[in-house]
């Protein structure tokens, strides 16, 4: 009996894996659905010396990164681990999981967002929970653009005005 439970567990480890990795950041099969862009090239208007600019470059240094579950590193990132490896590089320690960040800093209307700021996102209609992040890099006559790193296509820049990540928005914050 024992040996048949350890069996029927073994076999369900994988598929519970599966479940938490579809769950996180911005799994989604709707998520491929976006138009390639002519260029992802987006300058920040913030002093590359400041510590919100040194925050985005080192986080677009990760662009064309692929993804990996847990990842920190060019080998693989996920969506938190971009931004708080990003801040880590200026000794700004944030919690590891998007919906820990989401209660870091004070809540700011999406009017209100800045480059530096956290947008975070419910990508997963049937748990109502936050499981993605981006950092905010440009934010100029109504065009928000936001790094992060999603399951299909890795790190890269969307704007908020896409469909998906719209309907997906659930708040910004901003912790520096």
């Amino acid at each position: 009996m024992h040996i048949e439970r350890h069996r029927n567990m073994r076999k369900l480890l994988p598929l519970l894996l599966l479940t938490f990795f579809l769950a996180s950041c911005g799994a989604s099969k709707r998520s491929t659905t976006y138009k390639k862009r002519t260029s992802n090239k987006v300058e920040s208007t913030s002093s590359p010396n400041s510590t919100v600019g040194k925050i985005i470059k080192h986080a677009k240094s990760f662009e064309g990164t692929r993804y990996k579950f847990g990842g920190t590193t060019k080998k693989g990132m996920d969506c938190s681990g971009l931004i708080y490896t990003a801040f880590a590089t200026e000794d700004i320690t944030l919690p590891r999981i998007s919906r820990d960040m989401a209660k870091q800093g004070k809540r700011i209307s999406l009017l209100k967002v800045q480059e530096g700021d956290l947008v975070f996102f419910q990508t997963n209609k049937s748990r109502n929970v936050i499981n993605h992040v981006g950092l905010v890099v440009y934010n100029k006559s109504g065009v928000l653009k936001f790094i992060h790193s999603t399951t299909s296509r890795g790190v890269i820049i969307s704007d908020i005005s896409e469909a998906y990540w719209n309907s997906s928005f659930v708040q910004a914050r901003r912790v520096l």
